[in-house]
């Protein structure tokens, strides 16, 4: 598949839906084993990697770099540069277990707590039969830890392996080690596990469809995501709107 890339908010993007990411990803599971990193980027992502070199060197490198979220979305249309429609990580690790099950490929899970990652293991068993899952770890680990994860990721040679961790985290590391890790499809997909195993509820689809997803984390978790939203939303509402000026009026606007 020969993938359509522009520049929206100083970062490249590919014009590919949902359906189109899931085929490139089964494509690169079954061609040569050559690892391939999935970044799917949001308002908050954006925002972050204006201030951190390495961030913006993981995303930037992306094999497959997706729009996570309606905003990000809106501003690409309004921009000129429109984007065929948001791929949620959530709803792509959904389509790629699935569309895995069906393949009988295999996977490893990285992150989350250890009865959250436990609990996905059994959703798969029982959602997804056809699926083998190689291997999986919990998110509480150190520096230290590092190198033994990867050399047993890589000795277990899953064909996709989902990351469940926070940015700036899960980008950076999958990105340092994907040489090492050898696996075609590396999705950081943060805090997915939750959702799929019921520890966190989503937003209805509604909201999502408005761009208001935000709203629901932060109504779900105040005292924990009121600061982060105040300040990425902000922000992030600022560079659209400069960057919007920017592509109608040329480069005099500054």
């Amino acid at each position: 598949m020969r993938l359509s890339r522009i520049e929206l908010l100083d970062s490249p993007f590919d014009r590919i839906g949902m359906q189109g990411t899931v085929d490139q990803c089964m494509a690169w599971c079954s061609g040569p084993r050559v690892p391939h990193t999935v970044i799917t980027l949001n308002a908050a992502l954006l925002c972050m990697m204006r201030s951190d070199a390495e961030l913006r060197a993981a995303c930037r490198g992306g094999d497959l770099i997706v729009a996570d979220g309606v905003p990000v979305v809106w501003v690409s249309k309004l921009a000129g540069v429109p984007l065929p429609e948001r791929v949620a990580g959530v709803d792509l690790t959904v389509r790629l277990l699935a569309e895995g099950a069906s393949r009988g490929l295999s996977v490893y899970f990285l992150g989350a707590k250890p009865k959250v990652i436990q609990k996905l293991v059994e959703y798969c068993g029982r959602a997804h039969p056809g699926l083998r899952v190689v291997g999986f770890r919990d998110g509480y680990f150190k520096p230290s830890d590092h190198e033994d994860i990867v050399a047993e990721i890589a000795r277990l040679a899953p064909d996709m392996l989902f990351v469940g961790m926070p940015s700036p985290f899960k980008e950076a590391w999958c990105e340092r080690h994907r040489e090492r890790l050898g696996v075609p499809v590396i999705v950081g997909v943060g805090g997915t596990f939750d959702v799929l195993t019921g520890y966190v509820r989503r937003a209805p689809r509604w909201l999502q469809s408005i761009g208001m997803e935000w709203w629901w984390r932060l109504a779900m978790e105040p005292r924990k995501m009121w600061r982060r939203y105040l300040r990425t939303n902000t922000d992030f509402l600022w560079q659209a709107a400069r960057y919007i000026v920017r592509r109608r009026m040329g480069p005099r606007v500054s």
